[in-house]
């Protein structure tokens, strides 16, 4: 029912107004919409009220009411942008961060040991214009044994106890197992020269002590050419141990047996710690062993697709972890594969 109160559009304003004025926060708008513009609001009830005023009155009262109810309106939506980019800022400054402050220590890592050392040896081998070559870790019987030379009864291969997969498939018992690959993949049937490195774990059903474990890392060298010499070997295996130990350091060849290389030596280097004059380490005779190398058997060029009459390499592997314990004077090798935060965190 329409007062004579609501007929005072004057008053109605005034209130009106002075309500959305004091609105100062989201909550308080919402309020005043609810009170005056919504549909059981103070205009919406005027306006249903203009039914009930005599005819003559009508139409005048119809307009202003209207004009009333836009009015508000428009306030309204003005009110809401100030009140909104007012709560923005209000937010925008208590959520602030200085972001001229320094960050907070975030704890560093480390590379392992092992690593540190495989990449400085590949480092040095590349910068004697080797190429880094994987091969798999998973490998077949052929490659692993008998295209290097191992037939299924030669008694070399008792020296590696392996681990098979199945018949055919085993777990690579040494780096070796990829230098058939590297001949084939990168000789171009026996056409275009090799030289390369190649890096990985290896893996032998070892007895765990303080010198072997079940899986270590190798590095395999491969050099493949026409005029390939033991010299070059001798050469590039000095040049290494001298950019590894030493720009002093000396290397020694002594004549040994592997299947895959005819002839075939232990390298041996002056030992690190005594500096040659002979320690605990070195067991008095001044050399510490370093790796195994030899000249590429034929049969093992003819696997890789080389013809042996007009081609002939070298190769050579080491043991990473030997040259860790050497480098860092580790005494137990089981230290490298433990995870152990108070070895690994010295190497930060």
């Amino acid at each position: 029912m329409t007062t004579p109160d609501d007929l005072d559009l004057a008053a109605q304003q005034s209130t009106a107004l002075g309500a959305l004025d004091a609105a100062d926060s989201s909550e308080a708008l919402e309020a005043f919409y609810r009170a005056w513009l919504a549909p059981s609001g103070v205009t919406t009830r005027l306006k249903r009220g203009i039914g009930r005023l005599p005819a003559e009155q009508r139409a005048a009262f119809g307009k202003d009411v209207n004009a009333l109810h836009t009015e508000l309106e428009s306030r309204f939506h003005q009110r809401r942008e100030v009140i909104k980019t007012r709560e923005l800022a209000a937010r925008i400054a208590a959520e602030a961060r200085d972001v001229t402050l320094p960050s907070r220590p975030r704890p560093a890592g480390a590379y392992h040991p092992v690593t540190l050392v495989m990449r400085e040896v590949l480092d040095v081998f590349q910068r004697m214009g080797f190429s880094v070559f994987e091969s798999p870790h998973v490998e077949t019987d052929d490659y692993n044994f008998g295209l290097l030379n191992m037939p299924a009864d030669h008694p070399a291969r008792d020296m590696q106890d392996t681990f098979y997969l199945d018949g055919e498939r085993l777990l690579r018992t040494h780096t070796s197992a990829g230098q058939i690959r590297a001949m084939r993949e990168l000789g171009a049937s026996g056409t275009k020269p090799v030289r390369v490195v190649l890096p990985g774990l290896c893996y032998r059903n070892e007895n765990i002590t303080t010198r072997s474990e079940i899986q270590f890392h190798q590095v395999e060298g491969l050099l493949v050419g026409r005029s390939v010499r033991m010299s070059d070997l001798k050469g590039v295996l000095l040049q290494y141990a001298r950019l590894l130990f030493g720009p002093e350091q000396r290397v020694r060849l002594r004549g040994s047996y592997f299947p895959f290389t005819e002839p075939s030596v232990e390298v041996d280097i002056r030992c690190t710690l005594c500096a040659g004059n002979g320690c605990r380490v070195c067991k008095q005779t001044g050399w510490l062993e370093l790796l195994g190398a030899g000249m590429v058997h034929p049969v093992v060029l003819a696997n890789g697709g080389y013809d042996p009459a007009e081609w002939r390499g070298f190769a050579f592997g080491m043991g990473i972890e030997r040259t860790v314990l050497q480098r860092y004077d580790i005494h137990d090798i089981r230290y490298l594969f433990g995870n152990d935060l108070r070895l690994l965190q010295q190497f930060r």
